[in-house]
């Protein structure tokens, strides 16, 4: 396996499948599946994911909603997300610890550096919920954040697009995809991978980022294997 230790960034939308709102249990299903497959490799895992499927935080600002609080909100539709992928990776034999930004002891542990990075020598799956705890940051920027402070090896950024395009390609049937490129390349063409905080952070720790299609099955596994599939982003 190419990697020891990897952060997954999922995005609440991803959690949807074909549902306009919510969670899809079968996608999520297939997420853990693919999840326990690799981590059954030996490589350790931790997990961020957003929570756009419940609740915007941007978009309620937009609607007249104090941003902080609007950003609290989105915080706990994380920690939805968390628990449910939580219940899905442990319905498929896997050990896991939820760590959030925002101390809820009844449903989860609260974020603590080394705890997470113990859990992860443990070989548990760790999710982390709840963004970076603050409001106006995202949870790219939470997942930029924590894959640094546990040593991630790589940021694998799972979308329903398989890498990064010259333009979208769900719109732009001429847009052509780019294997490889560095992070001054997308600053450069203004292509959006993640948003200017979390994209900074990574590129000043190094950190290379894998923008790939997480929906489909096996495409997990072959970027661990090493398999040059989605879009690396590299200094």
């Amino acid at each position: 396996m190419k990697y020891k230790r990897i952060l997954l960034k999922l995005s609440g939308e991803s959690l949807m499948g074909d549902k306009q709102y919510g969670i899809d249990n079968e996608r999520v299903r297939q997420y853990a599946e693919d999840i326990k497959a690799v981590h059954d490799e030996g490589l350790e895992i931790a997990i961020v994911i957003g929570g756009g499927n419940i609740f915007r935080g941007l978009s309620a600002e937009k609607s007249g909603m104090d941003r902080a609080q609007a950003d609290y909100m989105g915080m706990l539709a994380t920690v939805i997300n968390s628990m449910a992928l939580q219940d899905a990776l442990e319905k498929v034999g896997l050990k896991t610890r939820l760590l959030t930004a925002i101390k809820m002891e009844q449903i989860c542990e609260p974020f603590i550096r080394r705890r997470a990075v113990r859990h992860l020598e443990k070989g548990r799956v760790v999710i982390f919920g709840a963004g970076t705890g603050n409001p106006y940051f995202t949870t790219d920027s939470a997942a930029a954040l924590r894959a640094i402070e546990i040593k991630a090896d790589v940021v694998l950024k799972g979308t329903r697009v398989d890498g990064i395009y010259t333009a979208d390609p769900e719109k732009d049937p001429t847009a052509t995809k780019y294997e490889k490129i560095s992070f001054k390349e997308v600053y450069d063409k203004g292509l959006n991978v993640m948003d200017m905080t979390a994209f900074t952070l990574c590129e000043e720790n190094e950190l290379p980022i894998i923008v790939f299609d997480m929906n489909k099955t096996g495409n997990f596994m072959k970027i661990a294997k090493g398999e040059e599939i989605g879009t690396l982003v590299k200094v």
